[in-house]
């Protein structure tokens, strides 16, 4: 499998871009510093409204709201999930089953990219949330049932998703069958059991794909707003309606940093250093992953201890402003999703269709894709160059405009533009650092 995965996240280089790379980054940096003078200058006061937005049709509005359109996305997530199961319990150990592609493919990715398109879809169809929610109406049972009252916010998400990129990128034979049994029958365990201890809220707030799935949709054009009516906004109207909670900043920081080390995992000389290390490559590679994760989480908070003491507000209010301004990173993190996972997703998902219609792995055509044949079309190295330079550039200018928002929200308006000024020193290591991830040899 590691060829076919391949494709996954290194096109494109710097000698692909149509710039030369420190004409980008320049671009990149003033672009940033610029949006910071003139936001602070012209954005004076919260402009983010949770009534604003471009109302849709009505058709298209009853579309959205129908009771049909999620039964019918419910059955297929139930179908696709009983063929896939049916292909890790007894389809072949080999690079023709479909698993891997399914797991690493189409959830993890798939679900970001649909997710950021259409809003947070897998609390829609999710099939263990509905496995449980069945299991309790078979048994007559109040779906609110809970043992016990949850308390732990959105860390066991974070952990969750943590463990399932550390799975993703470092875990060694993490394509066999074996593996993937083992993870999977793990994570439905886990789910079953919080969902029996603390209810249907487990799968609210402590599901990692749940998590993943409802930050990056915040950046959907589709959303609500508070009387139930649908509406066109933009991604800055969903990352501001998100208030700080627990367990908010480490999965934020689990997101972008894990996105991050993919990136500089496929670096040619962190490759030839991991193999020449006498440290054994998996350790070196998880204690790295866990760095960025604690780099991420790490300069945000210490942003925020220089924010609030520019802005005169005691040491004690960083721990709640750092909170504030965690949502800002959720649009970097979507532009480094759509950096890091576009060939992946347009080409490799393709491919997954080849590999579904012999669940079995005994030559059968079930639904007619085994000469498929996936399009190059875009992943051209050129374009991909370009996406890739242009969503990390736009997710940045997105998280500056969020964090001011937050901010003038929080702090008064002085405060607020003086205080932003660690949080852009920040954005634009953010910048820098990933351009350098991306384009880097």
């Amino acid at each position: 499998m590691a060829p076919a995965l391949a494709p996954a996240h290194g096109v494109g280089s710097r000698g692909d871009l149509p710039l030369p790379f420190t004409a980008l980054v320049i671009a990149a940096v003033a672009a940033l510093v610029i949006s910071f003078v003139a936001i602070g200058t012209l954005w004076r006061e919260p402009r983010l409204r949770d009534t604003d937005g471009l109302l849709l049709p009505g058709p298209m509005a009853a579309l959205l709201d129908s009771r049909w359109l999620r039964v019918v996305a419910r059955v297929l997530a139930a179908a696709l999930t009983l063929w896939t199961l049916t292909a890790l319990v007894l389809g072949p150990d080999s690079a023709r089953n479909p698993v891997p592609h399914v797991v690493y493919v189409w959830l993890w990715v798939g679900l970001a990219f649909a997710s950021m398109l259409l809003g947070p879809v897998w609390r829609v169809i999710n099939p263990l949330r509905w496995l449980h929610a069945g299991l309790l109406r078979l048994a007559r049972v109040s779906p609110d049932l809970a043992a016990l009252p949850y308390r732990w916010g959105l860390w066991p998400a974070a952990i969750g998703l943590g463990t399932f990129t550390w799975v993703e990128l470092v875990a060694e034979d993490n394509t066999s069958l074996g593996f993937l049994r083992l993870l999977i029958a793990g994570f439905i365990a886990v789910s079953l059991l919080g969902a029996a201890v603390f209810g249907r809220t487990w799968f609210d707030h402590a599901d990692p794909f749940e998590a993943w799935s409802r930050q990056l949709g915040l950046l959907s054009p589709l959303g609500r707003r508070p009387d139930g009516r649908w509406v066109l906004r933009t991604p800055l109207h969903g990352v501001n309606g998100l208030r700080g909670q627990r367990g908010l900043v480490p999965t934020v920081a689990v997101m972008l940093g894990g996105t991050a080390y993919d990136g500089f995992s496929a670096n040619l000389s962190w490759a030839t250093f991991v193999q020449t290390s006498p440290v054994p490559s998996s350790l070196l590679r998880t204690a790295t992953l866990l760095a960025f994760f604690g780099l991420v989480a790490t300069t945000i908070w210490l942003a925020s201890v220089v924010s609030v003491r520019l802005a005169g507000e005691p040491f004690a209010r960083s721990f709640s402003f750092v909170s504030d301004i965690a949502p800002s990173l959720i649009p970097i993190a979507g532009g480094y999703v759509i950096a890091h996972y576009w060939s992946l997703w347009v080409y490799q998902g393709q491919y997954a269709w080849r590999l579904l219609t012999d669940p079995l792995g005994t030559g059968a055509d079930l639904l007619g894709t085994a000469d498929l044949t996936p399009n190059d079309l875009l992943i051209q190295p050129t374009l991909v160059a370009t996406i890739q330079a242009v969503s990390i550039v736009v997710g940045h200018l997105l998280g500056v405009l969020a964090a001011h928002e937050r901010a003038i929200t929080v702090l008064d308006r002085r405060s607020a533009v003086v205080g932003q000024v660690p949080l852009m020193v920040v954005m634009i290591f953010y910048t820098l650092g990933g351009l350098t991830i991306l384009f880097a040899p």
